[in-house]
């Protein structure tokens, strides 16, 4: 009867409540797709930790494995997930960094793992997603890796439900991007004298014998054009968000490291596109009048993704370590962001994919006239301002010779080991370096 009342009426398709039954549709097997990457059941689950760590904890642990493989209610999963998360997290930050124990790390990971099943069991809400993406990334960023990476193919997994960032906003966001590139562009006069020589394409054994062995900083030119980040997958504001908007980044904040209210924070990268490449988004922290930055941070071991789009530079197999011992660090900002005069254990070669950069180097040899922090923690970063020196202070910091250089879109400048660098952002600027032995 039932059937055929309704059948008297001809319901017109509403697209938003068909595009709504398919999305509950997909978070509903979101779980299933989850589970594919977990071990199978709970006896193959790995729970294994040293002495260090009280049995008390490794009951919780236990108990939340249990939960995964159980109908536990939510409630309860996320409970114990939680208590995981806050005896580690209390661990994380007792003392310092280097002296945690790896334990800890791979425990607060575990949290993180048991939370995301908490979150995304039932049926998930986008909200829930979004939360569970940043759960893993805290997992990835503060923990340690455990079970083969899996916090990494989990958020792979939830990164794809999320539908990608909105079209209408692709013209707009281009146009302001270039606006704030033609308003910030201040580039120094540089003296020819002193400028970085460059070079293109130089063989292996060229590069080493000229600038690798003598320590002698140059601009390479045509080793990264064929990289996919300056071809087919341009690093345009629209693709950064669209393979790693949600995702959870440090970020600092403030005009340099050595100021007193430079502070860190983490943000999602598309609030730090809006609110510091944008300016959409004004911070109450700071009025909107600080600067933001993404310096200094593996976002590729974070985002595989963009790791496709990059090489590994052919002269690193020069140096010493092996190629996964070569740190990649990513560097993304506005116009203003700078890197105080500093010097890095380690060669470097700095690549430049997006925007241009000021940079001045000076040579080891003239360290006694840069005025190095008497600080142990700021020990390789000179007190000097660079471009605003005060010579009553620092009155020997103008008889030191440097080279300069505006490093722009697929420039790789070498900085030979222990040379003193200082870097400024002409306008907005991703850069990648690479550390190595």
């Amino acid at each position: 009867m039932w059937n055929h009342c309704f059948s008297m009426f001809e319901f017109p398709p509403d697209v938003e409540i068909t595009e709504h039954i398919k999305t509950v549709s997909s978070m509903a097997f979101l779980w299933s797709k989850i589970s594919s990457v977990l071990p199978s059941n709970e006896e193959q689950f790995p729970l294994q930790f040293g002495d260090k760590v009280e049995s008390s904890v490794v009951e919780i642990l236990k108990r939340s494995r249990q939960q995964l493989y159980s109908d536990t209610a939510s409630a309860c999963r996320m409970l114990n997930a939680q208590i995981i998360l806050d005896i580690s997290w209390e661990r994380l930050n007792t003392g310092t960094w280097r002296h945690v124990d790896k334990e800890w790390r791979r425990i607060y990971s575990h949290g993180c793992l048991f939370k995301v099943g908490a979150l995304c069991r039932e049926s998930p809400s986008e909200e829930e997603i979004m939360q569970a993406i940043r759960t893993c990334d805290m997992g990835l960023l503060m923990g340690a890796a455990i079970m083969d990476d899996i916090l990494q193919l989990v958020v792979g997994i939830l990164q794809s439900e999320l539908s990608k960032a909105a079209k209408d906003e692709e013209e707009s966001e281009h146009v302001e991007v270039k606006r704030a590139k033609i308003e910030s562009l201040h580039i120094p006069s540089l003296k020819e004298e002193m400028a970085i020589p460059r070079i293109k394409c130089p063989s292996l054994e060229s590069f080493n014998a000229n600038y690798l062995l003598p320590l002698k900083p140059v601009i390479l030119e045509g080793i990264i054009d064929h990289w996919p980040a300056l071809n087919n997958k341009c690093w345009s504001i629209d693709y950064l968000r669209s393979v790693a908007g949600c995702r959870t980044v440090p970020v600092e904040v403030g005009s340099r490291y050595t100021d007193e209210n430079w502070s860190q924070t983490l943000l999602t990268v598309n609030e730090f596109i809006d609110r510091y490449i944008l300016n959409k988004i004004q911070s109450p922290q700071d009025g909107g009048k600080a600067l933001g930055y993404l310096a200094q941070h593996q976002l590729f071991d974070q985002i595989p993704e963009l790791k496709e789009d990059i090489r590994i530079p052919d002269y690193c197999c020069l140096g010493e370590g092996e190629e996964d011992e070569i740190t990649v660090n990513a560097w993304f900002g506005p116009a203003g962001t700078v890197s105080p005069l500093h010097q890095d254990p380690q060669q470097n070669f700095l690549a430049q994919v997006v925007g241009s950069k000021y940079i001045r180097l000076y040579s080891p040899e003239d360290t006694d006239k840069l005025y190095p922090h008497q600080s142990k923690l700021l020990h390789n970063t000179s007190q000097v301002e660079v471009e605003n020196p005060d010579p009553e202070r620092f009155p020997e910091f103008a008889k030191a010779p440097y080279l300069e250089c505006v490093l722009k879109p697929a420039d790789v400048l070498f900085i030979p080991v222990k040379h003193w660098h200082y870097v400024r952002s002409l306008e907005v600027s991703f850069s990648v370096s690479f550390w190595w032995s």
